[in-house]
């Protein structure tokens, strides 16, 4: 009598990543999932096997490691009909109401914290992912370039990552379960194109030559507001980290902000230059080059205003951008339901390729996630 898991096309898990619920703490953590996550249940598929993007700080994972709890936790999911495929292991600490900024790339995969942080959450996920169900832990994409890490660091990241990897490996031949992990390139990280995570991964074979252990254990979390912001195409950006044998571990579901900057949405944009994330900018101007700015704030202060002919009949939603007009995308994670504004537009065409992509190579990813928190 095992249950039936797998409800979406091709063998899909699907769920909402639980980082937009506050929550440090595991009691915090608990209470959400019994607060929120079960009344999504209920309104989605009531009384059926229910998937669950879990995410753990820190703090939390080390509570939920304690033999009794993630008992307690194990009966809960059984009992609910809820189970775990995947993990959010970016945000290490504190990730709601205080500054966030640079910080939610902290520690990054320099310390040593953060990959016994990661090894932790595999550990916990090993014993939480339903039998013949592959488990991934999604992370961050090395470091933050705004760091300014040199060579060695840069290899002592890639060598802990390998650390993980063979972490991950051992587990996995323990349990009988296959678990990998994402990383997740992001605007002006280490990794935020398709090319520089190519790079990484093509460095990472040369140094530890074990190419069945990094293709079986190590891929790319592929978030589509992060591409999106960086005017990659789904098509294109997928099938070249395929064809140099990079798995895709997880594809988050997010839409990023699209604008055409004119006074009026430049002036409606001044409101959401917040003290909490990061809103990376990247600018495509009118003759096709690209800028790129850390913050929503210094985009507005130094992006010099477009004359108005250069932007007459640019606002509103559109479909394909014109190449003759200034664009900016923004990293927010905008909520999936919300359409397209007068001002506002989004990047849900991202998101329409990259599972038109999917229904097309139904084999590319069996893990997605829903993901926003602002």
């Amino acid at each position: 009598n095992q249950p039936h898991w797998r409800n979406l096309n091709a063998g899909l898990h699907l769920a909402y990543c639980t980082n937009v619920h506050r929550g440090e703490t595991w009691a915090e953590t608990f209470d959400a999932l019994n607060r929120y996550t079960l009344r999504v249940r209920d309104r989605i598929c009531p009384g059926r096997p229910y998937a669950i993007g879990l995410r753990l700080s820190n703090h939390a994972a080390h509570e939920l490691n304690d033999r009794a709890t993630l008992l307690e936790f194990q009966r809960w999911l059984g009992k609910n009909h809820c189970y775990v495929f995947t993990m959010n292991g970016f945000p290490y600490g504190q990730f709601h109401g205080d500054r966030v900024k640079e910080q939610a790339y902290e520690p990054d995969w320099i310390s040593p914290e953060r990959l016994e942080y990661t090894k932790l959450l595999f550990d916990l996920l090993a014993q939480l992912v339903p039998a013949g169900i592959e488990g991934s832990v999604s992370t961050l994409p090395c470091s933050f370039k705004g760091f300014y890490l040199h060579a060695d660091e840069l290899k002592l990241i890639r060598n802990n990552i390998w650390h993980c990897v063979e972490h991950i490996a051992r587990l996995s031949k323990q349990t009988g379960r296959t678990l990998h992990l994402g990383l997740e390139p992001e605007p002006l990280c280490v990794l935020e194109c398709s090319g520089e995570t190519i790079q990484f991964f093509e460095r990472m074979r040369a140094e530890h030559p074990h190419p069945q252990r990094l293709a079986e254990h190590l891929g790319v979390n592929y978030d589509t507001c992060h591409f999106a912001v960086e005017f990659e195409e789904p098509q294109n950006a997928l099938a070249c980290l395929l064809h140099y044998g990079i798995k895709i571990s997880k594809i988050h579901l997010s839409s990023a902000l699209k604008v055409r900057p004119t006074a009026e949405a430049r002036e409606a944009l001044a409101a959401f230059a917040d003290d909490v994330y990061l809103h990376q900018v990247v600018v495509r101007r009118a003759d096709g080059q690209r800028i790129i700015y850390p913050d929503l704030r210094p985009a507005l202060a130094g992006e010099p205003q477009e004359p108005a002919d250069a932007l007459a009949g640019t606002s509103g939603s559109s479909g394909t951008a014109d190449l003759q007009t200034p664009e900016w995308r923004i990293h927010f994670h905008i909520p999936l339901h919300h359409p397209p504004a007068p001002l506002f537009d989004n990047t849900a065409d991202h998101i329409l390729g990259a599972l038109d992509f999917l229904a097309a190579s139904p084999g590319t990813c069996s893990h997605l996630e829903m993901e926003t928190y602002t």
